[in-house]
């Protein structure tokens, strides 16, 4: 009698019961994911502020003492990323924050906003929203170098397009111009 060279396999046929243990498995994973993260980054800065003109004088202002305009019903707003430098040339830092809500699970789309003080030293207020969480971004790679705000934005080409899973990338630039931030895009942008 003659083996054949591949085993018999006639008993590992695969029921109903098989592809529902593995969605379970693959579900549990996901859930256990996206409840450990790793703990928020911070954007890298450099030695001293940058400026367009001079050094900036002054203390930064501190996200934690501004109210964002974010709605984000039972979770608080969480600064996930900051960054400070002097991006209107006037000699006193401004403070970018990339905020979002808290939530328990997911990825829940950034906001990017400039703070900054009166010229008396008064308290911490936004002046900009550079990115609306409405526009469901997520920032990546953030920076302020220069005078200007750089960042790395994961979005949507479509609303059909799962939240999990971001399909477009662009890299961005702002910078003041004029009075206002003039957003700039360096490479256009690219599907992911």
């Amino acid at each position: 009698m003659q083996h054949p060279a591949v085993p018999d396999l006639s008993h590992t046929h695969t029921r109903p019961i098989h592809w529902v243990a593995t969605a379970t498995a693959l579900a549990a994973v996901v859930a256990l994911s996206s409840v450990l993260q790793p703990d928020a980054a911070t954007a890298a800065q450099t030695a001293a502020p940058e400026t367009k003109n001079a050094p900036a004088h002054g203390t930064p202002p501190d996200p934690a003492a501004v109210a964002f305009p974010l709605e984000c019903g039972p979770v608080k707003a969480v600064v996930q990323k900051k960054a400070s430098g002097d991006l209107d040339g006037d000699g006193r830092p401004e403070t970018v924050a990339v905020v979002h809500c808290d939530a328990p699970m997911g990825t829940p789309p950034d906001g990017v906003y400039v703070i900054t003080r009166d010229t008396d030293g008064g308290k911490p207020r936004v002046v900009a929203t550079l990115v609306n969480p409405g526009d469901r971004r997520t920032v990546t790679d953030f920076a302020v170098r220069g005078g200007a705000v750089r960042a790395t934005l994961l979005g949507y080409s479509s609303a059909d397009v799962p939240s999990c899973c971001p399909d477009v990338t662009d890299d961005v630039k702002w910078q003041w111009e004029n009075g206002a931030f003039v957003r700039d895009t360096p490479s256009q942008a690219r599907t992911v």
